[in-house]
């Protein structure tokens, strides 16, 4: 008799982290910008934070369409008979698609330097904004037998990692790098990897005394490669080890904060990409 071996494939691939990392970025950084028209300390980023913010979308948007086996596809999200409303995917989509046109009308108003229009659209655009980390976490969430990512965790997560992110590359794009906008991004920087640091704690907890399916999860996640970049990269390294910097005196200045940025990205990246891999790793050995 014969042996075959089956080997299972992950679903989601690893372009979705990518895409995860960018559209968080993009989310936060239109937070800035709309903070500008209410604080003046961000007014340096106003522009800068918006442009980098559309740039991101636009390569999020292109990654979720390169992604799809035929790209075309993409335009059934312009057809609501197609949708099923049902799915948090659906509902993804569409705040993407408004995220975008409503980023467009902000750019335009701005260029007409329409105060009045440009505050109302950055205020719409930043409730979208706060609705793509927010729903791609929902979307792991959702999955009910996979581990890790069935926790109610994962929403409040990805807006904390998208704002530490988005901070961390916010604080490269200040011209001349204003003292007082430098002070509030080292404060977004640090609470917001603090709360990702609770939560990770909490997930790993949760994880290791959980079933047979979560306590291998968390066996891989711990071990190997894959913990290589979770524990090591993610949470040591773009995590635990900027926390400690930006709490040192060289983290109040402009270099220590400079280097705990790249530390955050760094680590943001590994960390979603241990995320995706991880709930769905188990099921490549059955």
């Amino acid at each position: 008799m014969g042996d075959f071996n089956i080997f299972h494939h992950m679903p989601w691939s690893s372009t979705y982290s990518i895409y995860f990392f960018v559209i968080g970025i993009s989310a936060a950084l239109f937070f800035f910008s709309t903070l500008s028209w209410f604080r003046q300390e961000f007014e340096p980023l106003r522009k800068s934070a918006f442009y980098v913010s559309f740039g991101l979308m636009v390569l999020g948007g292109l990654l979720l369409i390169g992604d799809l086996s035929k790209p075309l596809r993409f335009l059934n999200m312009l057809n609501p008979a197609y949708l099923n409303f049902a799915s948090p995917l659906a509902w993804g989509g569409l705040n993407l698609l408004l995220f975008g046109a409503v980023s467009v009308a902000y750019f335009w108003m701005m260029r007409k330097n329409d105060e009045t229009n440009s505050r109302r659209l950055a205020i719409i655009g930043a409730l979208l904004a706060l609705g793509l980390p927010v729903y791609t976490g929902f979307d792991l969430t959702v999955h009910q037998n996979r581990p890790v990512w069935n926790t109610p965790l994962m929403p409040i997560l990805f807006v904390a990692m998208s704002l530490v992110s988005g901070a961390a590359v916010a604080s490269f794009l200040a011209p001349g790098k204003p003292e007082k906008l430098l002070v509030m991004l080292r404060r977004f920087m640090l609470w917001s990897a603090g709360a990702v640091g609770v939560m990770l704690v909490s997930l790993l907890g949760t994880t290791a005394y959980g079933g047979s399916g979560q306590e291998l999860t968390f066996m891989f996640m711990t071990s190997g490669t894959l913990g290589t970049i979770f524990i090591g990269v993610g949470i040591l390294l773009g995590t635990a080890a900027p926390i400690a910097l930006l709490l040192a005196p060289i983290g109040k200045q402009q270099q220590g904060i400079m280097i705990a940025a790249v530390l955050i990205l760094v680590g943001g990246m590994a960390l979603r990409y241990s995320i995706l891999v991880g709930g769905q790793i188990v099921q490549t050995y059955f």
